[in-house]
């Protein structure tokens, strides 16, 4: 199919030829014809970067009247970076468009620009939805003439928060407009929506519901928690020319990477939520322009970044939510090119690789961390392929080169391209000389073949549900106190207040004296023995009796150690 076949205006085809598009995506060849042709509410589920912008961008364009200067489209977006990409997008598929206004409307910018322009008139508005509540609030946004809504990122617009927002801006605009609805992923809040505010939508899916990218290859490394961050450099290093996000679960841990990295070479940067708006488009900027090779971030700080050609994205921490590494993975492998989803984890992490599996219908390759001679090959080729294809200026460089003959004529063909690799590839020679292995984590036979006779002793934390605990968090602290050392890890139960967590009796001891010297969230820990020598077998059975009793008395500990530990 071509774009001619979708009854796309000619001044819209012109613009899209110039832009280089030969063919329609699959998202645009069953989104575009639906909107031009019905007015119908659509949820397209498609991942970022299968070209779903232009999928509603161009109807929405194509359709405005643009003898009436009142907003006739809202666009939402999660994000300022989204919103400003949205829009560019728009302007550049209505450049051969006369007269038609397009505003961006997000907070960190100018809130009386904003006003001034709606002042002005404009027929498309693309907005962030917090700010543009404030200006309905304002009276500036005068929504009554819409007839086109689209919720772009709708997954990701809910996992920040936006969902009263949402329901105060469609509450604004007339019941009689379409609703278009493009996600990612399928969650229970997305359904919601579409029951609550779209009229018998029709759904259009390219590909399965919350997949990873076709043309993504998921890769994991298995690692001790003190491997971690060689891991993530020698994964750089075997990858010369990556270009990719690194994913941080903290914003503390996100600028720490980022600064070793800086330190030890590396074109790398921070994003997240403790800088201003200002650095944060600095670094995006340099990012956008390549002159960094790995941005680290945050999920929160990453929301609606939209950057072409990504080649990799690494996993530094798995997200607690499997819909998140969709998302994440989603960014790169974009418009058919490949591209490398990377998870460093640790052994006790397993379970989360096998459900985002299950969610993405991919299987991980799993890897051994590359050895120091290959990664020395690999940069060594590197080096003569870009020797090859180096381009040659001989008008600019001619007049020098009887100079530079005569100052190497001494030296032989051969020494003179042993001192010419040497020259640029010492660095990776000398650190990698001595450098040992990085051995993948396992676990042993002998282990796997004795797990059902595991002694486990029950442990009681002072933490629970409402200090933001999850199973994850405390599998991370058992890694984290007892680094290199295989801790088996049975039922974890969280309650309101205090957690319980089944650990190798062998270990018990020990793991407590570790979690009693740390603070989580600034909050002192304080762990103890509830029961020893809990096998599997008792832990499949029946509830023991006088459980709440039990529970109570737990409670009672925990919360006087915790007292306790406070005095000091």
């Amino acid at each position: 199919m071509t774009f001619e076949e979708l009854n796309i205006s000619p001044s819209i085809l012109k613009a899209l030829y110039e832009l280089g598009f030969e063919q329609p995506m699959p998202v645009q060849e069953k989104v575009v014809p639906l909107l031009l042709e019905n007015t119908t509410d659509i949820v397209a589920l498609a991942q970022t970067g299968t070209g779903k912008t232009a999928a509603f961008g161009i109807p929405v364009i194509q359709q405005i009247d643009l003898e009436s200067r009142h907003p006739q489209a809202l666009i939402l977006a999660p994000t300022r970076e989204l919103c400003v990409q949205i829009t560019d997008d728009l302007q550049d598929y209505a450049k051969y468009v006369d007269n038609i206004h397009i505003l961006a409307v997000y907070g960190g910018a100018s809130i009386e620009q904003q006003i001034n322009a709606l002042k002005k008139g404009v027929h498309i508005i693309v907005a962030t939805p917090g700010r543009l509540c404030d200006l309905i609030n304002r009276k500036a946004a005068k929504l009554e003439h819409v007839s086109k809504v689209v919720l772009d990122e709708a997954d990701e617009m809910l996992n920040m928060g936006f969902v009263d927002s949402i329901n105060e801006i469609l509450a604004k605009v007339p019941e009689s407009r379409n609703t278009l609805l493009f996600s990612a992923t399928m969650p229970a809040e997305i359904a919601a929506i579409s029951k609550n505010y779209m009229k018998n939508p029709i759904e259009v899916a390219i590909g399965k519901k919350n997949v990873g990218a076709e043309h993504v290859k998921h890769i994991c490394y298995t690692v001790h928690a003190r491997d971690k961050y060689q891991t993530l450099k020698r994964i750089a290093d075997y990858h010369p020319n990556i270009y990719g996000i690194v994913f941080c679960r903290t914003r503390k841990e996100t600028q720490d990477i980022a600064d070793s990295l800086i330190r030890d070479g590396y074109n790398a940067d921070a994003l997240h939520g403790d800088l201003s708006q200002a650095q944060r488009d600095y670094v995006m900027q340099k990012f956008r322009n390549r002159n960094l090779q790995l941005l680290v971030a945050t999920d929160v700080a990453a929301r609606g970044l939209d950057v072409d050609n990504l080649t990799h994205v690494i996993n530094y921490n798995l997200p607690d939510d499997a819909e998140v590494y969709t998302h994440r993975s989603g960014r790169t492998g974009r418009a058919g090119k490949p591209g490398i989803s990377i998870a460093i984890i640790n052994l006790k992490e397993k379970h989360l690789i096998r459900r985002i599996e299950k969610m993405i219908n991919k299987n991980f390759e799993m890897a051994d961390v590359p050895t120091g001679r290959m990664i020395c090959e690999k940069q060594l080729f590197h080096l003569i392929d870009r020797t090859e294809k180096v381009e040659i200026d001989h008008a600019q460089i001619e007049s020098y080169l009887p100079s530079i003959y005569r100052k190497l004529e001494w030296i032989d063909k051969q020494e003179l391209i042993q001192r010419f690799v040497s020259l640029e590839f010492n660095r990776f020679l000398s650190y990698y000389r001595d450098a040992t292995d990085i051995v993948s984590q396992t676990v042993p036979e002998e282990r796997i073949a004795k797990k059902d006779g595991v002694k486990y002793t029950r442990l009681c934390i002072n933490i629970g549900r409402t200090d933001k605990m999850v199973p994850q968090h405390a599998i991370e602290m058992v890694n984290e106190v007892m680094p290199g050392v295989y801790v088996p890890i049975g039922r974890i139960e969280m309650l309101h207040t205090f957690s319980y967590i089944e650990v190798g009796t062998q270990y018990a001891e020990q793991l407590i004296r570790e979690l009693n010297r740390m603070a989580y969230h600034n909050r002192p820990l304080h762990a103890h023995i509830v029961e020893e020598n809990v096998t599997n077998s008792r832990r499949n059975s029946p509830k023991r009796n006088k459980r709440g009793d039990d529970q109570k008395a737990d409670f009672k500990k925990a919360r006087n150690g915790d007292r306790k530990k406070k005095r000091y």
